[in-house]
């Protein structure tokens, strides 16, 4: 069997890592890198700090609009799976990337897999709740990491094709567990940091980087926190606050991003995270560390349910609140799964696709091949 993989953003190298280790042991992988993180602080970094393959494509579409950025995706992975012909295309998450392998592989009669299907914040001014609905609609099969997505599925009439099979986050964070706890002393010194004593913030969502409002009050609430705040700055919200000017205290201290075990180092070792990041929210409370969501709503409820996630939206009252009184506390009930994920995705894509893409190809895509 033969599967393309289309990631493009770091939360998609991470999902990815313990996937392609699974399938790679029996099948063929293509793994196609969009580009859509396309320096090596926000790309290049995150492969040598996972056990991910380096991509066999790399479109390099970088930044740009939504329509420019999705367009050169869907145009390159077309090619790719026009050339390779795959029994399934395999793609993660709520990115553009994600929109953009969803559609070309429709476009070209290649079934779908989506992992991290059946998410919904039910906020359509989102990019990535579109992505993500779209991406659904368009998917064979949807591999789903709750009883809550499986039930948001089917409030939209889909209902075949859909498996629960845990988080893949999950999975990579469990084998990582004993390099993220050895690197820990060395990463925090490095910092300058204390265990239980800072806080890390993570900010990307165009939803508070594009508002200067949002991007001015979630800094406000940074500069009143009690503890340092170590914030490893997107290259999106670097801009942003370069335009902006905004003022910087001395405790928040603007960094590099990071690769994933030193993220994790970090995550795991802070009194709280502050972040519009779903898989961080997720990594909190599998590390037990508390979480202040910089968003209005979340697609993770469970967490917020379960007492381990606040959402603050950007009000700096309620942001600085929630840090301040942020607790580790006792146990936690198990969410989204046991840590493998991956293992249940390989044998649900060797499954023959229950539609009639079950060739690959249609004789139109066929007839596109040959005049290539």
């Amino acid at each position: 069997m033969k599967i393309v993989t289309v990631v493009g953003a770091r939360p998609q190298f991470i999902k990815a890592t313990a996937v392609s280790r699974a399938l790679r042991a029996r099948h063929t992988e293509i793994l196609v890198h969009t580009g859509q993180h396309y320096d090596y602080e926000m790309s290049g970094v995150f492969f040598d700090g996972l056990d991910l393959p380096a991509p066999d494509v790399n479109l390099n579409v970088g930044s740009g609009s939504h329509a420019g950025q999705t367009a050169a995706m869907l145009k390159g992975i077309e090619d790719v799976l026009l050339a390779e012909r795959p029994d399934w295309l395999l793609t993660y998450g709520d990115t553009n990337s994600t929109l953009a392998a969803a559609l070309a592989a429709s476009k070209a009669s290649v079934p779908i897999a989506h992992v991290e299907a059946g998410l919904r914040s039910f906020n359509r001014r989102m990019p990535e709740e579109i992505n993500r609905v779209v991406a659904d609609h368009l998917s064979t099969l949807l591999l789903c990491p709750s009883d809550v997505a499986v039930r948001n599925l089917d409030a939209e009439g889909i209902s075949s094709g859909v498996h629960i099979i845990g988080d893949v986050m999950l999975d990579v964070l469990r084998s990582s567990r004993p390099r993220i706890e050895a690197a820990a002393p060395a990463v925090l010194s490095r910092h300058g940091l204390e265990r239980d004593a800072f806080f890390v913030a993570t900010v990307h969502r165009s939803e508070n980087t594009d508002d200067p409002r949002r991007l001015r009050s979630l800094v406000s609430a940074f500069n009143r926190l009690d503890y340092p705040v170590l914030f490893p700055v997107h290259p999106r919200s670097r801009k942003a606050l370069a335009a902006d000017g905004c003022r910087i205290a001395s405790h928040v201290h603007l960094a590099q991003p990071v690769g994933y075990v030193e993220m994790m180092a970090l995550a795991s070792s802070a009194r709280a995270i502050l972040t519009d990041s779903g898989g961080l929210q997720k990594e909190a409370y599998w590390l037990g560390v508390p979480c202040v969501t910089l968003r209005d709503e979340t697609e993770w409820i469970e967490t917020v349910d379960s007492g381990w996630n606040i959402l603050a939206g950007a009000e700096p009252d309620r942001i600085v609140d929630a840090a301040r009184s942020s607790m580790r506390r006792g146990p936690r009930a198990a969410l989204y799964g046991d840590g493998r994920a991956a293992a249940r995705c390989v044998p649900l894509l060797e499954q023959t696709p229950d539609v009639e893409l079950t060739a690959g190809f249609d004789a139109t895509t066929m007839e596109m091949i040959d005049a290539r």
